[in-house]
């Protein structure tokens, strides 16, 4: 059950699928843009954020976000670029890569626009390269996710996975196995973009193929982390922090982490009743326990007192997130802040729709409604136009 789009946006708001995006796991075919580039099987170690069990989750994520932070201090880039891309394509009227690649790039705006209106059009207030560039991270993760959320999840198996993530290897490298994998390619020879980040998604797309509950919150953490914190962690280089900022780079990350935690743990709380009717439960067993409840309370889907109470700390727990996340945000880059300011606080408002509707999450989808959602396009550009100093001061003094 994952949620995953540029730090808070949830790619499932819309159930069409992307059919035409569907990576073929088997044995990929090419499109004329790669035609004459290689690829190769192999299975890729597991993700590096669970190198050492002992450790708690917050631990391992943070040294992943510590590496991110160095990457762009240090603004990394790939050497050299894979394509020429000025070559014309044999039997493509006359078309170079770099055409090829324009359309691709276009393609990914396409898909964003459909799956995430109002992220896509906070989009449009970046520069070019900036929104390309997300619109291409976008649409892998929403490719990643629909592997085991999608309507061909009851197909996809570990050895998929692991040629999922060969792939993603290839396309940093330089070999893209289609269009929206050469957009990403190419992305990530711009920005000082990790492929940790994205091998630890894949990594939650197995835990989401093999694991159906969660025995304590150190657990969901780490799930959380896989399926959206990575999320943060992907997009930030390209988002840009603001040249006026004084927050140091690991605290923006650790924002954009807090933001993904927050998101997912959004989408867990209102899609209890939904998941349970997968036979899937992701909440804290631990804490279900001490609230008096079990799981046969969650399958029975009865709102009682104590369910009410376990929720009302659930709910608060999330909040607390996107506070953290909030500090984050004004942070970041001016052309950048309005479309995740605009997603932050429509998915936040997801929480006290749960509340509206009584703590009833077992028959009733909390939802945000579209006059509440044009009420708050504006207080997000107000927040975005007030420079980073300013607006923390007000979010800590709150």
């Amino acid at each position: 059950m994952s949620g995953v789009l540029l730090w808070v946006v949830n790619p499932k708001e819309n159930a069409t699928s992307l059919l035409s995006l569907m990576p073929r796991i088997g044995s990929p075919k090419r499109s004329k843009f790669c035609s004459r580039l290689s690829f190769s099987p192999g299975i890729i170690a597991y993700s590096g954020a669970v190198a050492h069990p002992p450790r708690s989750s917050e631990e391992r994520v943070y040294e992943v976000v510590l590496k991110q932070a160095a990457l762009v201090r240090e603004q990394r880039r790939p050497k050299e670029k894979a394509l020429d891309f000025d070559q014309r394509i044999e039997g493509s009227d006359g078309m170079t890569n770099r055409d090829l690649l324009n359309e691709a790039y276009d393609r990914c705006g396409e898909v964003c626009a459909e799956y995430a209106k109002t992220f896509y059009l906070g989009t449009l207030l970046m520069t070019p390269e900036r929104r390309r560039a997300v619109w291409a991270i976008y649409v892998w993760c929403r490719r990643t996710d629909e592997l085991v959320d999608g309507p061909n999840a009851s197909y996809i198996t570990p050895k998929a996975l692991d040629r999922w993530e060969k792939r993603l290897t290839d396309l940093f490298e330089g070999r893209p196995y289609d269009m929206y994998d050469a957009a990403l390619s190419d992305t990530v020879t711009k920005y000082p973009v990790d492929i940790q980040p994205f091998k630890d998604m894949v990594e939650g797309m197995r835990l989401d193929l093999r694991k159906s509950r969660y025995q304590n919150f150190d657990e969901l953490y780490l799930y959380c982390y896989y399926v959206a914190g990575t999320v943060g962690l992907m997009s930030v280089p390209v988002m840009g922090i603001a040249p006026e900022s004084k927050a140091s780079t690991e605290t923006v990350y650790n924002a954009a982490l807090a933001l993904g935690i927050a998101n997912q743990l959004t989408n867990i709380l209102r899609d209890v009743g939904e998941d349970a009717r997968r036979g899937r439960i992701y909440l804290p067993q631990d804490e279900l326990a001490q609230a008096g409840l079990s799981d046969d309370d969650i399958f029975r889907g009865k709102v009682t007192d104590k369910w009410q109470s376990f929720m009302k700390g659930q709910i608060k727990r999330a909040r607390m997130f996107f506070d953290e996340a909030e500090k984050g945000v004004a942070e970041l880059n001016s052309a950048s802040r309005w479309p995740v300011w605009a997603s932050l606080l429509l998915y936040r408002q997801i929480l006290d729709a749960i509340e509206a509707n009584g703590y009833d999450n077992f028959t009733k989808r909390a939802y945000v409604g579209k006059a509440k959602k044009l009420v708050s396009l504006p207080i997000a550009y107000g927040r975005a136009i007030i420079g980073p100093s300013k607006l923390t001061e007000q979010l800590v003094a709150r």
